[in-house]
């Protein structure tokens, strides 16, 4: 037995294997199904392998793996948790309780409640002279700014930090404070997909290092900021890319050494719910964990109550999914750990060819600033913006507990975080509508025929669908006759009702039940019946509820019939 077991080899299949097995499970469905196209217009393959990673980037790749790792710096992921009070005295106490349980960097938000006064700066400057610190400033003449002024000039050299702000701020005594900034949070928030981001990044770039008297000058000012999103692999790529375009952009200039710059990033915000609140605390892991493996220098976990009110516990959860991914997974014991995986390799070098492309058009444009100021910015970001926007509320993209498995017991915090109010969240046409359906006090029903085990499939889909919005629809019994079906339409309070059956029931009761049904009901088929539809359409139904539909639109069409049979 020993020696057969020494003996045993375990055969590599090759692609072409894979992929005929992959047809034979297909059934008839074309390979090419299997294909993904990203918000990025990249295609994604089913399968990646060391031979086709090659075949595509030959001997880029190691140059890649190489670049990467070079530009990497030696302190990654260190927490820089934001501070949230109502007053200065809460503020230093929550800072000093934050900075004591593994905080790194004093982060502010300049838009507090309580007054930047003179004893207030004059006491944040004694921890900016103690730990680096990232602050975000919103004017130009910003109240916060006098903390600087309040640093000892000895101390002033010493100083490290990073500012961010719209336009860059001058700091003559603070060499060591960055205030060249390419923010592309404030893409990010308006719907930018990865390789946007990495394009108005190097646009930016270009802007402030021309306008400084030597490439040194400015680099030793630039840093980037990135926000990561839920699509794990993707954010893991576009930071590595960044650092790729960033050599090449380098290049550019002139420079041969390796200049390495900060990455500052945090978790999305615009993938966050004011539902189920607690799912956005597994959206932040999940992208804390993305930002870890992707090599961010710094890095915010906004709490999962970040778009009311965070409460000193919320933050100390935010922190501490830091912590444990920096202390608990070794992670950061390796370099560059996403480095060699045939997908993400692959999915960098898609980043990189498509974002420096959308680079040089920006360029060739007259830079950002010209880019911006012709519109055509504003026209790609509101594209990905409505493209995000119908993936989720068609479902090709889940957001758990809004657009799918939501709970509609949930109950909308009127109270919103002003910090994070313009950010364009994809929750926000659900949370909108089920406002309003709640405040209508809207009634729905789910007509069941046929048996249970027929009926329940698309009655649990109908349900689902519905609570999206917070309904909760009565539910009938299984009922076999249109004559049983019209008699609970006439006693259900609910003004709005969808037939859930298999075809065959649907097919043979509809009718019936359209020709019989109140005049003040609305009433929809789940499914899709194409030959009936005309008929059935002229007969008195409304419509249909199937999946790929678009919840929004369908369900705010719903709600205007509804009230229009009311007047």
């Amino acid at each position: 037995m020993s020696n057969n077991m020494k003996n045993i080899e375990f055969e590599k299949p090759s692609y072409s294997e894979w992929q005929d097995a992959a047809i034979k499970a297909l059934k008839g469905k074309p390979f090419e199904s299997l294909l993904t196209k990203t918000s990025e217009g990249i295609t994604l393959e089913p399968l990646y392998t060391q031979e086709s990673l090659v075949a595509k980037l030959g001997d880029e790749l190691d140059k890649q793996v190489a670049t990467i790792r070079s530009l990497q710096n030696s302190q990654v992921f260190r927490v820089a948790q934001q501070v949230y009070a109502d007053t200065s005295e809460a503020f230093f106490t929550q800072l000093d309780d934050s900075l004591a349980r593994g905080n790194e960097l004093v982060t502010v938000d300049s838009r507090v409640n309580f007054e930047w006064t003179d004893e207030v700066v004059a006491q944040l400057a004694t921890y900016f002279s103690e730990y680096s610190f990232k602050i975000t400033l919103k004017k130009a003449n910003d109240p916060l700014l006098a903390v600087f002024d309040k640093i000892a000039a000895d101390k002033r050299e010493a100083v490290t930090g990073f500012v961010v702000s719209q336009n860059p701020i001058t700091l003559a005594d603070f060499p060591n404070v960055r205030t060249y900034v390419a923010d592309t949070v404030v893409y990010h928030n308006e719907g930018a997909n990865a390789v946007q981001e990495l394009a108005y990044a190097l646009a930016t770039a270009t802007k402030y290092a021309d306008q400084e008297e030597n490439f040194e000058t400015f680099s030793k000012k630039f840093y980037v900021s990135f926000a990561v999103d839920t699509q794990f692999f993707t954010e893991i790529a576009k930071l590595r890319a960044f650092k790729v375009l960033w050599k090449a952009f380098t290049s550019a200039y002139g420079i041969t050494e390796n200049v390495k710059i900060p990455t500052v990033v945090e978790t999305s915000l615009r993938s966050f719910s004011q539902l189920d609140v607690y799912v956005n605390l597994l959206r932040a892991a999940n992208e804390a964990l993305s930002g870890l493996i992707g090599g961010a220098d710094v890095f915010t976990v906004h709490p999962h109550d970040a778009l009311t009110k965070p409460t000193e516990q919320s933050v100390r959860i935010a922190r501490n999914v830091s912590l444990v991914l920096k202390e608990e997974t070794n992670v950061l014991k390796i370099t560059d750990p996403a480095g060699g995986s045939y997908f993400i390799e692959s999915l960098t070098a898609d980043f990189v060819k498509e974002a420096w492309a959308l680079f040089l058009e920006i360029e060739a444009a007259g830079g950002i600033d010209a880019y911006t100021a012709s519109g055509k910015l504003a026209t790609e970001l509101d594209a990905s913006y409505q493209a995000r926007l119908k993936a989720s509320q068609t479902r090709k993209q889940s957001l758990i507990g809004t657009n799918i498995y939501a709970n509609p017991a949930d109950v909308l915090e009127n109270e919103t975080n002003p910090l994070f109010a313009e950010i364009k969240r994809i929750a926000v046409p659900f949370e909108q509508l089920r406002a309003e359906m709640t405040a209508a006090d809207v009634k729905t029903g789910i007509l069941a025929l046929g048996s249970l085990k027929s009926s329940k499939p698309r009655a649990d889909f109908v349900s689902g669908f519905l609570n999206t919005v917070g309904l909760v629809p009565e539910k009938s019994e299984p009922v076999a006759t249109a004559e049983e079906a019209l008699a609970w339409l006439t006693a259900t309070e609910a003004k709005y009702i969808v037939i859930a059956a298999n075809d065959d029931n649907t097919k043979e009761l509809v009718p019936a039940i359209l020709a019989g049904k109140p005049a003040d009901v609305i009433v929809d088929v789940a499914g899709k019946f194409k030959d009936e539809e005309e008929a059935w359409l002229a007969n008195g139904l409304n419509g249909f509820i199937f999946a790929g539909q678009n919840i929004i639109e369908k369900l705010n069409s719903v709600f205007v019939s509804m009230k229009e049979v009311q007047r």
